[in-house]
């Protein structure tokens, strides 16, 4: 909640950087909006300042507006929760259990002190599990929990009491008596005075370069419907405040026929004391120029009657238009289209001239190296064939004693020949 509050005070000087010190003072209460206004002069001006907490019920009930209720949620079976007992400031407190009944209570005056403290008797096992003390008021719109973990032994030496980080932990004796702790001492959980004279609202005014504490106070409106009017706008109707404000929770002042005096800082405060609620909106407006002036409307003469003449001589009238030449416009557009175009076409014809002469070389290319190829295997071939005709092997002499040693000769000779005839 703290936090909050630093927050809204950063907030409010980010947006009105004048109403710093205006809005570090705690006393005034907590800046919840902030906002800059500005309208013409002479127009009306609505500073908007609604609460639905302010709404006064007149509620006379206030024994069932504030009720605190213990709960016991045991592990097993399956987490289980059972309500102990609850209490409400006009009626006696009233028990669930009817085991528990004069073992488990809280003090009759837990209104009157903030005391709630859960008193019980006998420890048993049963008791075992997380107890949450709930408090409730539903007039302010305050609800509260407190969890407490109790858990039972039979050892004297394991009584004790420890933080988990989130509940408070009673470890207690079997058979003695224990008090979980439930205390809050706020003032709204007591009987407070009267409703209607809990509720306050009133407005300031803080012309610009003067200091907070010295802001003029323009009304103040309280719940019983007592109101003090200090600004003299108020008896002249330029300045209001509905008059059930309080029951309809809508605060907004209303500022007619706008002056650059009244130029500055507006803040609505919003004071229940009962509840604790202290809230402020403030505005910063800002009076612009007036608004321009409705035009006349021309006079309809009645029956077709001529207009009168005047003395004052009419001049000439000349009008000048300006027309486009549409011809000259098409035609500059029309030459920009076809140049485009003729660039295209030749960037196109382009590609395609270079792409033939590329694939035709290739093709002369392909016919002179198959050329080549067939010249130089022809040559081989008569070549060879012509070698064969000349190194025909003659017949077998029988003065050889083997005729493979003349095969091997005649070999000999025929490639001679042939390595000559190549290489020439």
């Amino acid at each position: 909640m703290h936090l909050d509050m630093n927050l809204l005070q950063i907030l409010a000087v980010l947006f009105l950087p004048a109403a710093w010190a205006q809005s570090s003072s705690n006393r005034l209460g907590v800046v919840v909006e902030a906002k800059n206004i500005t309208l013409p002069a002479g127009s009306m001006a609505v500073l908007p300042c609604h609460s639905p907490r302010m709404v006064w019920t007149q509620d006379r009930l206030k024994d069932r507006q504030r009720v605190v209720h213990w709960d016991l949620v045991r592990s097993s079976p399956d987490y289980s929760v059972e309500r102990v007992l609850d209490m409400s400031p006009g009626a006696r407190q009233r028990v669930y259990n009817g085991f528990n009944k004069g073992r488990i209570s809280i003090p009759e005056s837990a209104f009157n002190d903030g005391n709630f403290s859960l008193i019980i008797n006998n420890v048993v096992t049963s008791d075992k599990g997380v107890y949450t003390c709930n408090l409730h008021h539903h007039y302010c719109q305050i609800h509260q929990s407190i969890q407490i973990q109790l858990d039972v032994t039979k050892s004297a030496r394991k009584e004790k009491r420890t933080w988990d980080g989130e509940k408070t932990v009673f470890v207690v004796l079997l058979g003695s008596s224990v008090v979980l702790p439930c205390v809050n001492r706020r003032s709204l959980w007591r009987e407070g005075l009267q409703e209607d004279q809990q509720q306050v609202a009133h407005w300031d005014f803080q012309p610009p370069g003067v200091r907070p504490d010295r802001a003029d106070r323009l009304v103040d409106l309280y719940a019983s419907g007592e109101r003090r009017d200090y600004g003299p706008l108020f008896a002249q109707s330029k300045m209001s405040v509905a008059e059930d404000a309080f029951t309809l929770g809508d605060f907004s002042l209303s500022i007619s026929d706008l002056k650059p005096v009244q130029k500055g800082l507006y803040s609505c405060h919003l004071h229940h004391h009962y509840c604790g609620l202290y809230e402020r909106r403030i505005f910063r407006l800002t009076v612009g120029p007036p608004l321009p002036s409705a035009p006349t409307t021309p006079r309809i003469l009645q029956n077709n009657e001529p207009e009168p003449r005047t003395e004052e001589l009419e001049g000439p009238r000349v009008v000048n238009v300006f027309l486009p030449d549409h011809k000259g416009y098409f035609l500059q557009h029309m030459g920009y289209f076809l140049a485009t175009f003729l660039l295209l076409a030749l960037i196109v014809v382009a590609i395609i001239v270079l792409t033939r002469r590329r694939r035709k070389r290739g093709l002369e290319y392909e016919l002179n190296r198959s050329d080549r190829g067939n010249v130089a295997s022809g040559g081989e071939i008569a070549l060879e064939s012509t070698e064969l005709n000349t190194c025909n092997p003659e017949s077998l002499n029988s003065d050889y004693k083997n005729n493979l040693l003349k095969e091997r000769d005649m070999t000999k000779d025929c490639n001679k020949d042939f390595d000559g005839k190549m290489w020439k």
